[in-house]
């Protein structure tokens, strides 16, 4: 098999795209992995569109085994696309947090609300899916290959590494994408389009792994270009990235009471922007600005504590210093005080559900 702008497949021991698609169909109905949002083949059931809608959105840029617990608690609390849509934005967020990738969630509050006031059920074509608030070329593929059973090309990391080794596409990411979605069209079948799709994510997670691609058990290595040429190690090949900026910033603990009665200040990030809606501690403003300045919100004995957190984003590192100071009873942020001993329970984002720890384990008491 030969990548290249016009595609054409070899027909290496009489296979050709249709041998690939039945060998690979016959592997996944052995061999597929038992997901909680997944119809296992051969059941005779018919994909919850919800369902599979909301695990695309949370496997975005996720791993299966971290969204696992969110999917169930996610569908346990709202089973329906109208329950998540009658639910507090507050609540939706909160639920989220750990996941990241905030607007995410954003998105996926919007979108439920979408449908619902549309007749509450799920467009089923690529066309219409990609209508909808966070559903993009890849999220809307998967969703009408898998809940619709259309055909649709869909092209996740897993699948990228599979066909990038299939047809040894040594173009590196990202410039490879086009020819690898020209190859994965070229073998995609007309029937079975969902179960095809999680075969080929399923045999990038478990076998065509990256590293140490397990070739001796793989369905379809007698079709491997990669692997004829010895090369199925290195692929695909990616670009090197350039080092992410640094920033720094400081972020706020503000308490009250005392024993039981404790209580730190929390407020609402703004409607845009990073984390936006979510509940955090008090910061400096790092997310518009770059580097923070420090200026703490209220006038107070402040205390900088021994501790601070490194946190990664999309596009820069962001490492915050601690501070620490009992509210005197002036003017604070607008914001909720909130139960220390509850603090686990106020669905602060990463970042600073971190940085609570942290100031906990310095500040354990509120002492000055």
């Amino acid at each position: 098999m030969k990548a290249s702008s016009e595609m054409t497949l070899s027909d290496k021991d009489g296979g050709g795209a249709g041998a690939i698609a039945r060998l690979l169909l016959r592997w996944y109905d052995d061999h597929a992995r038992s997901l909680p949002w997944r119809i296992a083949p051969g059941s005779g059931e018919s994909p919850d569109p919800y369902r599979v809608w909301l695990s695309e959105i949370m496997l975005q840029q996720t791993t299966v085994a971290a969204v696992a617990p969110y999917f169930a608690e996610f569908t346990r609390r709202w089973p329906t696309v109208a329950d998540l849509a009658a639910a507090p934005d507050e609540d939706v967020l909160a639920a989220w947090a750990g996941l990241g990738y905030y607007a995410r969630a954003r998105n996926l509050i919007a979108c439920a609300r979408e449908v619902v006031a549309a007749g509450g059920v799920f467009p089923d074509t690529e066309e219409g899916l990609r209508a909808l608030p966070g559903v993009g070329a890849y999220t809307a593929a998967a969703i009408a290959a898998i809940a619709f059973g259309r055909r649709a090309v869909v092209v996740d990391a897993n699948v990228e590494r599979v066909v990038s080794r299939l047809f040894a596409i040594r173009t590196p990411l990202p410039a490879s994408k086009p020819e690898i979605r020209t190859a994965t069209d070229a073998i995609t079948p007309e029937d079975r389009a969902g179960d095809f799709a999680q075969a080929m994510m399923d045999l990038g997670a478990r076998v065509c792994t990256v590293r140490e691609p397990a070739c001796l058990i793989c369905p379809i290595a007698n079709h491997c270009d990669a692997r004829e040429q010895g090369i199925a190690a290195i692929l695909p090949a990616k670009t090197p990235k350039k080092p992410r900026p640094e920033r720094t910033g400081t972020a706020f603990w503000i308490e009250r009471g005392e024993g039981d009665a404790r209580e730190v200040l929390l407020v609402s990030r703004p409607a845009k922007g990073m984390l936006a809606g979510m509940r955090a501690l008090p910061s400096d403003g790092w997310s518009a600005r770059g580097d923070g300045d420090g200026v703490p919100p209220v006038n107070a004995h402040w205390q900088v504590l021994e501790a601070s957190v490194t946190h990664g984003f999309t596009h820069f590192t962001l490492t915050m210093q601690l501070m620490a100071a009992r509210h005197d009873g002036g003017d604070v942020p607008e914001g909720e005080w909130w139960p220390v001993a509850r603090i686990g329970d106020a669905g602060l984002p990463t970042l600073f559900a971190r940085a609570a720890a942290g100031a906990l384990a310095c500040w354990p008491d509120g002492d000055d």
